[in-house]
């Protein structure tokens, strides 16, 4: 008897002994997490390809934007439009925008962002906005996320140019043939950018993960962590509950106005301008008055005044504005944070747009343009950082296609404003603008989280 217990006994010890040995086995493998991953890889020949191809949509999107601004004189002029149709046209861009916005958001968080890519233009804007984050290391998103400005600026300027040849030409329709060629094309590079190795983590494909990182780091020279991936799977996705719950309701909800002007106040910026050249108002005070004088053509009253070759090149010239302050943007980013760059970027445009008002010469209009652009382009930039970064992965794409959906409205409005109040006050299509950047400037202050070197969130 006392024999068998003795035998117990040492077996006892010896199962003990052995689940610690398994414990101890367990706390000394190594794990890491995605975000550590993608810190670890850095920043190599992958991200290069990842910004040529998300640049050339930048580009598609800038192209489809500018083509509102330099079209407008041409279908007013041989559709005899009147401002407020001129402006239906435009705002009707902006709707077919805003209702992908929310459907492309729910799609990556619930099926990948990858699929999204195989939709639309329109859809692929909020998935290439999350998927470059995604992939771009904490410390270098403030630095190569403003440079995407550069390939919306190379989608301005190329719509600028086939107006200044095309249009005399072939007239505004080839413009437009011609625009869509390139949309065309991004289709098919899509393929080569995988699927986001955070959502994949997130649907409990760890191993789809892992293949991606390590395409990555093969493409950047580089190496994964050791050990191996662990991740918390998530099984609700893409819920619009996490945006306005405690942690997220008041971000949300500052966020969407500060998208609202974002667009409201870019788009006006662009559409103001073409007003303004084409309708010659940079010192009319009673535009209505002067163009029943100016601009009366045979069969009926037309503001029809297609742009001259000077028109052109101011609106080049303000589009380099997009890119000419990105060093100051990036050194606002990572000195003052996400916050107070936005605070500052919106302020600064509140008074340039009511600068623009100043009756002044065509050079002093263009500087005032040229600063202006650079103001609401780089304040897009900041709040496109700062969204990314501020909601977790599981609606980090809801978040950002709620985000784009507001934004869409404020650009349908901006064309009533900057197509429709130009001719009868100049002041008072200005105002608008420069009240929603100001208000906006004091939302930003209110905002609760600051991203600045914050690691991207996988659940909330």
């Amino acid at each position: 008897m006392a024999e068998s217990m003795k035998t117990e006994l040492v077996s006892a010890i010896y199962l003990q002994e052995a689940e610690q040995s398994e414990l101890q086995d367990v706390e000394k493998e190594q794990t890491y997490t995605v975000e550590e991953a993608v810190e670890h890889i850095g920043f190599g020949r992958f991200h290069v390809l990842l910004f040529a191809i998300m640049g050339s949509s930048n580009i598609v999107e800038a192209m489809e934007i500018m083509l509102l601004a330099v079209a407008s004189p041409e279908i007013r002029c041989e559709w005899r439009l009147d401002d407020w149709q001129v402006a239906s046209v435009s705002t009707m861009v902006f709707f077919g925008f805003m209702v992908c916005g929310v459907l492309g958001g729910y799609v990556a968080d619930k099926y990948g962002r990858w699929k999204v890519a195989t939709s639309l233009d329109s859809l692929t804007a909020t998935w290439r906005y999350v998927l470059k984050t995604e992939f771009i290391p904490a410390k270098y998103r403030a630095v190569l996320l403003p440079l995407a400005a550069i390939f919306w600026m190379c989608g301005s300027m190329l719509i600028i140019v086939l107006g200044l040849l095309v249009v005399p030409t072939l007239g505004w329709r080839w413009m437009i043939r011609i625009s869509v060629a390139p949309s065309v094309i991004l289709l098919y590079l899509f393929k080569f950018i995988p699927e986001s190795a955070r959502f994949n983590v997130s649907a409990g494909n760890t191993a789809a993960a892992v293949d991606t990182l390590k395409w990555i780091a093969e493409m950047n020279k580089a190496s994964l962590p050791p050990g191996r991936l662990v991740e918390t799977p998530v099984k609700e996705r893409g819920s619009w509950r996490v945006l306005l719950n405690s942690t997220f309701r008041r971000t949300s909800l500052l966020l969407w106005y500060s998208w609202f002007v974002a667009s409201f106040a870019y788009y006006g910026s662009v559409l103001s301008s073409s007003e303004l050249l084409e309708k010659n108002l940079l010192c009319v005070t009673d535009g209505d008055r002067a163009h029943q004088v100016k601009h009366r053509l045979e069969g009926g009253q037309c503001y029809c005044v297609p742009f001259a070759s000077s028109d052109y090149q101011t609106l080049l010239i303000s589009c380099l504005g997009e890119v000419s302050l990105i060093p100051v943007n990036i050194l606002l980013l990572n000195i003052l944070g996400r916050r107070q760059t936005l605070m500052v970027l919106q302020a600064v445009s509140a008074s340039f747009f009511l600068m623009l008002n100043i009756c002044t010469s065509m050079f002093g209009f263009t500087l005032l343009l040229f600063l202006l652009r650079s103001m609401v382009s780089m304040n897009f930039t900041a709040v496109y950082i700062y969204t990314a970064e501020v909601y977790p992965t599981v609606s980090r794409s809801l978040g950002m296609g709620f985000c784009t959906s507001v934004s869409r409205l404020g650009g349908m409005i901006a064309p009533f404003i900057a197509q429709v109040l130009m001719s009868q006050s100049v002041i008072l299509a200005l105002s608008p603008f420069s009240f929603a950047c100001a208000l906006c400037a004091v939302g930003s202050f209110l905002l609760p989280i600051e991203t600045k070197g914050r690691a991207l969130l996988q659940i909330a």
